[in-house]
């Protein structure tokens, strides 16, 4: 049986990290929510170079071309004509997507301060457009650094993603929303977070067909992946694999298409794909 170890270089940022000749470079990161889409990543695609970080971090790295192909962010790539989708497959969701929740300390409509987690500039956006457009708010916002506990904001509401927001923190609060919940019962259509993409003019060979193989294959190890993974999460296997099974969506097709350009509209009319998207205070805009 062929192991589906990833080959990564993940002791250094990817800043640091020395550079090898004739390999692709492909930025990846160590979510959950991604296992699925780079498992057998490496076999597939022998001649990659692996290299493992943030969303965010990565949306960097492909901007300075430290990597040809990345895993990023959709936001990132809404003013960059220079980029291009390089596969079908994707972090998304059709309803609740669990790792993704707006934790409120006051009812939704009295929101005047918001502390965002920094590990996705996707839903940085997509929390600001849905206060928006439901309620008429622009709160403030402040920085929740990656590590950072939730006790160490007294902001009015605090985006979580990821392992923090699956397991719900301690606290009262007035409202908790799951924002791909909020996303598909407010518009009917998919959520897309993560794309696979590259810079236009990049050659990259077979890449697309190996990043829609290893996809399919993690999605036929399901089971596996949650067996591996679920405890380091702080999961059980039933409830790793109903997340990854129920929970997310790793196929771009068309009504995610569709969302994504819903998605991309509302980012515009709220002016949120400037490099700090968010008003210096607090305003109400209805």
């Amino acid at each position: 049986m062929q192991s589906n170890e990833l080959r990564v270089q993940e002791t250094l940022p990817l800043s640091e990290v020395p550079e090898e000749k004739n390999s692709l470079r492909i930025g990846a990161v160590h979510y959950l929510n991604t296992k699925p889409l780079i498992r057998g990543l490496a076999e597939l695609a022998p001649q990659a170079d692996i290299r493992m970080d943030l969303p965010s971090r990565l949306a960097d790295c492909l901007a300075e071309r430290r990597v040809d192909v990345a895993l990023i962010p959709v936001v990132e790539l809404f003013d960059r004509s220079d980029y291009s989708v390089v596969s079908d497959a994707c972090i998304g969701c059709e309803g609740p997507v669990l790792s993704v929740k707006l934790f409120s300390r006051k009812p939704l409509d009295q929101i005047r301060t918001l502390a965002l987690d920094e590990g996705s500039r996707t839903s940085i956006a997509l929390v600001q457009i849905l206060l928006a457009e439901q309620f008429g708010l622009r709160p403030q916002l402040e920085p929740l650094p990656i590590g950072a506990a939730l006790e160490e904001t007294d902001t009015d509401a605090v985006l979580l993603i990821g392992d923090r927001a699956i397991h719900s923190p301690s606290g009262k609060f007035e409202a908790v929303w799951d924002l791909g919940d909020r996303w598909a019962r407010w518009t009917g259509l998919p959520f897309v977070f993560a794309l696979w993409v590259a810079h236009r003019d990049a050659t990259l060979g077979s890449i697309a067909a190996s990043l829609s193989a290893a996809r399919d294959r993690g999605l036929a190890e399901l089971e596996q992946i949650a067996e591996e993974e679920s405890a380091s999460h702080g999961l059980t296997q039933p409830q790793c694999h109903d997340y990854l099974a129920n929970n997310l969506n790793f196929r771009y097709g068309k009504r995610e298409q569709e969302g994504l350009a819903l998605f991309e509209s509302l980012c515009r009319k709220w002016d949120l794909l400037s490099p700090t998207p968010h008003a210096p205070s607090a305003e109400r805009v209805s």
